[in-house]
């Protein structure tokens, strides 16, 4: 079962760097970022946008 991520709004920043790497995945909501399409893209890079994130606001689902 692939795993899917989120985006904690409250911990989200707009960087926009989520949105600029997996445009496919991620977009901007109300000034915020949002996993709009979660699996749109292998794990690797998703994982990527994970550790890339400089609040941490990208989590993996549970």
């Amino acid at each position: 079962m692939a795993r899917t991520v989120w985006v904690d709004r409250d911990e989200c920043i707009s960087c926009g760097l989520c949105v600029s790497l997996l445009p496919e995945v991620f977009r901007f909501e109300g000034g915020k970022s949002e996993a709009y399409n979660p699996l749109g893209a292998p794990e690797e890079k998703l994982q990527e946008c994970v550790d890339g994130c400089p609040v941490g606001a990208i989590h993996w689902k549970a």
